[in-house]
């Protein structure tokens, strides 16, 4: 029988992205379990870890916080969070560990101590929800004491009225479980999306690929309008949009293409996926499946 998910708990209060017990939804949300799943099979994804998704659960007075997220009393929710002291000693050790690593060629591509930190629901990225901008995301985060704010805010935004409206839609307000991904921090050249199916034709023979120079975060907010290609499954452009410069070459949409193909097969439905470029390595930063096919 599968155990509930309210009662699973990982051995501590970090889990590496290369730990089994990563690749856990109920472990570490549907961000962190992801890529924990994607490393596993080899694929580019910057080196980080989770806080578990129960560390926050544990931490609450959680009859106190359902009663207020039943209530919709984002504010008081939020000072309840706010309040809670996530494990220091633990994320600042994991930290330190992740930004002091031997530089390898694939550290040499992710800079400085500069790390990304996400918020990771356990509800989030399934077939029938994405849940993609309900709760936050911090990047170039510098400094352990920076990352553990940003844990805390990164729960805290799972509260939102937002986040909370979404939920009440999509999933269930008892919920209270979110973990928190932190992830060396890649600075890009080049960066965007890649859909796996078009999402608008609902094409399932097409792939749509949105490109930006610098961090694709532009793309995701709509800060600023991108490249757009649509492409055949091998990866060759059937119609392509242009704003300025052209971004992406011929190659690096096959390489997009060929990465989306192996994602799509992992996961046996196609995806949402955020990548970057640097130094001409292609970087994977998330997967989530596509839900308005």
């Amino acid at each position: 029988m599968k155990e509930p998910a309210s009662t699973v708990r990982a051995a501590s209060a970090i889990l590496w992205f290369t730990d089994e017990a990563c690749r856990d939804v109920r472990v570490a949300g549907g961000k962190g379990a992801s890529l924990a799943r994607m490393i596993a099979e080899g694929l580019p994804v910057p080196p980080g870890f989770v806080v578990p998704a129960h560390v926050l659960e544990d931490a609450l007075d959680t009859e106190r916080a359902r009663a207020l997220a039943a209530s919709r009393s984002t504010d008081e929710l939020r000072k309840l969070v706010a309040s809670v002291e996530p494990p220091e000693e633990e994320i600042k050790a994991a930290y330190e560990n992740l930004v002091g690593a031997r530089r390898t060629a694939t550290y040499k591509l992710v800079g400085g101590g500069k790390v990304a930190v996400r918020s990771s629901a356990v509800a989030e990225d399934s077939e029938a929800a994405s849940y993609a901008g309900q709760q936050e995301t911090f990047l170039y985060v510098e400094g352990a004491e920076e990352v553990c704010r940003r844990v805390v805010d990164c729960w805290a935004s799972f509260f939102s009225e937002r986040a909370l409206f979404y939920r009440a839609q999509k999933g269930s307000l008892e919920d209270l479980r979110m973990a928190v991904v932190v992830q060396r921090m890649v600075d890009p050249e080049k960066s965007g999306v890649i859909f796996t199916a078009d999402p608008v034709r609902r094409r399932r023979d097409r792939m749509v690929v949105e490109a930006v120079r610098g961090v694709g975060e532009q793309v995701v907010s709509g800060e600023v309008t991108p490249d757009h290609y649509s492409l055949d499954r091998k990866g060759k452009i059937k119609r392509e949009k242009i704003v300025a410069d052209r971004v992406l070459t011929n190659e690096e949409l096959a390489k997009l293409a060929e990465l989306g193909r192996r994602l799509e097969e992992l996961h046996s439905v196609p995806q949402d996926i955020e990548w970057a470029i640097v130094g001409g390595e292609v970087f994977l930063l998330q997967s989530r499946p596509v839900t308005t096919l």
